[in-house]
């Protein structure tokens, strides 16, 4: 009976430890955020494991942070418990710095600790104060290693009340700290890809619009909050020889390296058919479908080109083109919309022999004009209609503000929940004389 006692304990041990494996595994796959991710971690281990737990992470300047504390009496207080931690030692003698420096995983109890007296190691002190503050009997601290790097450390520790850690409970740390590192550097290399993928898109957007007298422009480009590949979306705005100001808006096809290289082409292409032949808008965007058709087969995109005419400080005329793309808004200044419906023919890339048509109206003075790419209205399980009256809406309220403070709220406003990369380009128009 005891031999049968003994197998079912440790098959129910090995159980328990597989079962927090797991947990951990399924909370560190839930978030990007390598922060929001050991939090999640610790308590998974508080009180499964231990009766607190610390996290600290390293940055790549050798900055240390203690990110996390978390204890099994949710009334116990951890305020100030958390932030910036001193610098790591040069001589590492307490075990958090052993771990840091490359040592680890440690197993140790509170008799093996020494006095900080004998320890010239701030971050020891820390931690001293800490077991005292919270207390424990048997503590391991692990090193989170990935790619021959440390980049931070969890402690765990358990009180007189409960069986002491043990080597068991050392070689589930080890394994447990080996996935959750994996899923700390896995979070700092998608935050770095992000990076690089929005100053790669940024620097392939224009980099200044046009100082045009009595006119306001101003444009806006945001990177999906969900993904870190660069995407389609571009705006664009120049004077022509003859001296119209254009006003382009598009988004190609797709969320990768390619869609934002072919975004490059086209609007360089657009830029020079434009400046070259000075023809309808719908003349211009026929001339762009067939040489995209050519260089670029396949690929599709949405297009918005759009020319504002006429003196300085108005009347103004806008004649434009759609090819695929959401229609431009318009608001009054006393806060009437608009949107501009007309000229709306296929995507770029489907049919370069179909006809394109060019729509003209007049603008009203003090007016506002909008141009967006879908990302800024368009929600999963929402019909379409819904999302324009949303922007619709939003707008109106904001004509008042500034164009900068404009774009700025509506960007708030609209794009926090967006799924995909958001451009936008505004033009004020200047108040009747």
């Amino acid at each position: 009976m005891e031999d049968e006692y003994d197998v079912d304990t440790a098959l129910q041990t090995a159980l328990d430890r597989l079962t927090l494996l797991n947990q951990a595994a399924g909370v560190l796959s839930s978030t990007l955020d390598a922060v929001e991710g050991l939090r999640r971690v610790c308590r998974v281990l508080v009180p499964a494991l231990a009766d607190w737990c610390v996290a600290d992470l390293m940055d790549d300047e050798g900055r240390l942070e203690r990110v996390c504390v978390a204890h099994h009496d949710p009334g116990a207080v951890l305020t100030g418990l958390t932030g910036t931690l001193p610098t790591l030692p040069d001589a590492a003698s307490g075990p958090l710095s052993r771990v840091l420096r490359g040592a680890g995983p440690l197993l140790l109890s509170a008799d093996q600790m020494p006095a900080p007296e004998t320890v010239p190691d701030a971050l020891y002190t820390i931690d001293l104060d800490l077991f005292e503050r919270l207390g424990g009997e048997t503590l391991i601290v692990a090193p989170l290693r990935a790619r021959r790097r440390v980049l931070g450390a969890l402690t765990v520790v358990r009180d007189t009340s409960r069986v002491p850690l043990g080597e068991g409970d050392l070689a589930l740390v080890d394994d447990l700290t080996h996935r959750v590192a994996l899923a700390v550097d896995n979070a700092r290399l998608h935050r770095e890809t992000q990076t690089i993928a929005e100053r790669m898109q940024r620097s392939l957007l224009p980099p200044a619009l046009p100082v045009v007298g009595g006119l306001g422009i101003a444009a806006r480009y945001t990177p999906a909050a969900a993904t870190a590949q660069v995407g389609g979306d571009w705006y664009d705005s120049f004077v022509l020889p003859q001296g119209d100001t254009t006003l382009i808006i598009g988004d190609v096809t797709g969320h990768d390296l390619r869609a934002a290289v072919t975004m490059s082409q086209l609007r360089n292409m657009l830029r020079g058919i434009a400046c070259d032949r000075q023809e309808p808008p719908g003349k211009i965007l026929a001339r762009l479908d067939t040489a995209a058709s050519a260089l670029y087969p396949n690929q599709t995109a949405t297009c918005v080109y759009a020319l504002l005419k006429g003196p300085e400080g108005g009347p103004y005329e806008l004649d434009w083109a759609r090819a695929g793309h959401p229609p431009p808004l318009l608001i009054t200044a006393d806060g009437d919309t608009s949107y501009l419906e007309d000229a709306h023919g296929m995507l770029l890339g489907v049919d370069p022999h179909i006809e394109r048509e060019s729509a003209h109206t007049t603008l009203p003075p003090g007016g506002t004009l909008l141009l967006y790419t879908d990302g800024l209205i368009e929600r999963r399980g929402e019909p379409l209609d819904q999302s324009l009256t949303r922007l619709r809406q939003h707008a109106a309220a904001l004509v008042h503000h500034d164009l900068d403070v404009l774009c700025d709220e509506l960007l708030t406003g609209l794009a926090a929940d967006s799924h995909d990369d958001i451009a936008l380009l505004a033009l004020r128009l200047p108040v009747a004389r």
